[in-house]
């Protein structure tokens, strides 16, 4: 049977995965419902944040189909497939257009020599705008250096929330017809007898885990056979050497993996009874066979410690408490989370490193799922020394806002050190491009949102490491800390809210060093949030105006990250989300002061 192997691109999701699901369901491998987006957090998000391998049958031909996370903070999970297919298909918007995610993803295919088919999805929308969108697609080509072959890329339309593929705006196509073809038509086949002759040759570019077969690696036949039984021998980036044995073997058929006893040169295979394989080494039958280039993985740009929950509220609502099993989960995310980094070398606390406030956050809301309590020190960059000099993350963003308000945008950039290197019009407002310290853009997200009232799209990526500039002031605002505990009233509360924005509502419970809300003034405030009225002969409870409290700022996980202070821990439970002074009391929160 021959082969074609894919992935598919886009930025965020503009309909990748609604294109996977429809080519399943066309070619009878997964039924109505069924998507490759299967987990919680990423039907609630509407973004991927996994790649997924899948399969099609079409004309006798087996298509494999990796699905890529569509988010800048995913990143490294694209680079790794894109050295293991043979084309991609990129997505993009008919309204909006390239992203920036795009052209990352695209500028990584482009190098490796793949020739992308593009499918302009959404062309059923009021603001549609096909031609204008496949001018700028082209353009992008140009700017990233494609050379002729890769120019003369194919151009399908799609609306694929209803599975139809055209190869002109005025085809009458029903189905995915059009695209399948195109797949079998330009896309090279990857299985080949002469291939399956040489000595075998594997490289995993993803993992994955089973609670009974351990660690799995998801890889790519190069050369030879493979089967299940056989003794191999594993070559790591160093050309050190080591053996296994392959357990059991599975190919991918529509959502379900499916065991099989041998696969040649070309499929993708997921490999069990290698409990240390990692991404990027080379499988192969005898130790003097040539190790495959190693895969890079992206590193981490910011870093922050994960503790065991000690609050005075402890306990209260998470099943997991204790520092071993924190430590058991986080190694075990370790066998699947490949660009995570985490040092166990403290006994109280790890240090966990990602690529981005998301990376973490999904990890986080994962853990507080399944019944873990934590706490999180503010996140901080990675800063990086090489020949005296030291560097930091910059990021480059991309800014779609209305007209009106991109001058508070661009006022407060420039204040965290963003440099702004172009500004054109827009169809909805301005475009503006800035390049800026990760540093700066940990917490503006948040403001953002405020500041454009929800009308604002902002998109960051990473663009390596720059020299380091120096101090950053952010935090215009204090916290507004609790000096007592038990449960807040309203008549406290109203009397504060003047003085900030809350995060608590009437009625909660809180605890003596627990942030409730931030102070205006831009230093730490304590107060008495359980503070009732007073009563006397003269006044009685009824006889004042009926109290009305602002909706207070409700905390998530991200939202926290962003507005903590290096002197706080965000407490991370299922049930509750607080911020809390590393140091509960007032006395405590003063020695320590001294000391600094």
């Amino acid at each position: 049977m021959e082969i074609r192997n894919i992935a598919i691109i886009a930025h965020v999701d503009h309909g990748k995965t609604t294109i996977t699901d429809a080519l399943m369901r066309q070619t009878g491998m997964s039924e109505e419902g069924d998507s490759m987006d299967s987990d919680a957090l990423e039907q609630e998000r509407g973004i991927t944040i996994y790649s997924k391998n899948t399969s099609v049958l079409y004309k006798g031909t087996k298509i494999n189909i990796v699905d890529t996370p569509g988010h800048a903070d995913f990143g490294s999970e694209v680079e790794r497939v894109l050295r293991s297919i043979d084309s991609v298909i990129l997505v993009v918007d008919a309204q909006e257009g390239p992203m920036p995610q795009t052209k990352f993803v695209l500028k990584k295919s482009l190098e490796l020599g793949l020739k992308p088919i593009v499918v302009i999805n959404k062309i059923d929308k009021e603001a549609a705008r096909p031609d204008e969108v496949q001018e700028m697609i082209f353009e992008l080509f140009l700017d990233l250096g494609a050379n002729d072959e890769q120019l003369d890329f194919v151009t399908l339309y799609a609306i694929a929330r209803e599975g139809i593929a055209k190869s002109s705006l005025d085809d009458d196509s029903k189905d995915l017809t059009p695209l399948l073809d195109v797949i079998l038509e330009k896309v090279i086949c990857a299985s080949n007898a002469e291939g399956e002759k040489k000595p075998l040759r594997v490289q995993p570019f993803n993992l994955g885990y089973d609670n009974f077969l351990g660690r799995l690696a998801i890889g790519r036949i190069y050369e030879g056979k493979i089967k299940e039984g056989a003794t191999v021998i594993i070559k790591n980036t160093k050309n050190e050497t080591r053996e296994g044995k392959i357990s059991k073997l599975f190919t991918f058929k529509g959502l379900k993996r499916e065991e099989i006893k041998e696969a040649g040169a070309g499929d993708i295979v997921m490999i069990a009874g290698l409990p240390d394989v990692d991404i990027g080494e080379t499988i192969c039958e005898n130790s003097d066979q040539e190790a495959l280039p190693a895969i890079e993985i992206d590193e981490p740009t910011i870093s922050l410690d994960f503790l065991i929950n000690d609050s005075p509220f402890a306990g209260r609502d998470g099943t997991f408490v204790t520092n071993s099993q924190l430590r058991e989960r986080l190694e075990k995310e370790l066998e699947i989370n490949v660009g995570l980094k985490i040092d166990f070398s403290a006994s109280d606390h790890y240090k966990v490193s990602g690529r981005g406030e998301m990376h973490i956050a999904i990890l986080l809301e994962n853990m507080l799922r399944e019944g873990y309590e934590i706490q999180i020190s503010q996140p901080q960059v990675i800063i990086k020394e090489e020949n005296g000099e030291k560097y930091e993350p910059f990021e480059e963003v991309t800014i779609n806002v209305p007209e009106k308000m991109s001058g508070s945008v661009i006022e407060k950039l420039s204040k965290r050190r963003g440099h702004m290197i172009e500004m054109k019009p827009e169809r909805a407002g301005v475009k503006i491009i800035f390049e800026i310290p990760t540093r700066g853009l940990l917490g503006y997200r948040n403001e953002f949102i405020v500041d454009t009232c929800g009308e604002g799209i902002l998109y960051a990526r990473v663009i390596g490491f720059k020299p380091y500039v120096g101090e950053i002031k952010k935090r215009q605002v204090g916290s507004m800390v609790s000096m007592a505990s038990g449960k807040a009233l309203g008549f406290s509360l109203y009397n504060l809210q003047n003085r900030g924005t809350l995060y608590i509502k009437a009625a909660t419970e809180v605890y003596e060093g627990m942030v409730i809300g931030n102070a205006a003034k831009g230093s730490d405030l304590t107060v008495n949030p359980i503070k009732g009225k007073q009563l006397s002969n003269m006044r009685s409870s009824g006889s004042d105006e009926a109290i009305r409290l602002t909706p207070p700022t409700e905390l998530t996980i991200e939202r926290g990250m962003g507005i903590m202070g290096d002197d706080e821990y965000l407490e991370i439970t299922p049930k509750n989300i607080r911020l809390r002074k590393k140091y509960l009391t007032e006395n405590e929160r003063v020695k320590e002061g001294r000391k600094k």
